[in-house]
């Protein structure tokens, strides 16, 4: 087996056995690295590459979207942001700007470290339940 796909093969297994939060976390890790590949890309004058991997971060944005529970209202207001930033990538794409996906990817980093901190919180809260029960 070769390198690129020994790390396929461990990059599949990671996914395939990581929990719910921690794959949330690896989307908005992978939307912010594919803004920063477009960047770059713009930067360089790669155009073909500075769109493909513009739409690997909308794809990304959309699967956010996609996931989400309406019966709950933050869930509509989360929607609304990522739209947001969906038609930032879209017209970053289209009109090649930096400015735009500069601005969609601070929201996602944004996005990113408020699920970071939240995960924290819950594991916080699970342990502390669970010393809980203990005693």
């Amino acid at each position: 087996m070769n390198a690129m796909n020994m790390v396929n093969t461990y990059k599949t297994q990671q996914i395939m056995t990581a929990p719910p939060e921690q794959l949330t976390l690896m989307l908005y890790n992978g939307a912010i690295k594919f803004v920063d590949e477009s960047i770059q890309a713009i930067e360089q004058r790669d155009f073909p590459k500075a769109h493909a991997s513009n739409l690997r971060a909308q794809d990304i944005v959309r699967e956010l979207m996609a996931t989400l529970d309406m019966r709950y209202e933050i869930a509509k207001t989360w929607y609304q942001l990522y739209d947001y930033i969906l038609y930032r990538l879209i017209q970053g794409n289209i009109k090649k700007d930096k400015e735009e996906l500069s601005e969609a990817r601070g929201m996602l980093q944004e996005f990113r470290d408020t699920w970071v901190e939240a995960m924290k919180r819950a594991r916080a809260g699970q342990a502390a339940a669970g010393q809980a029960a203990g005693r």
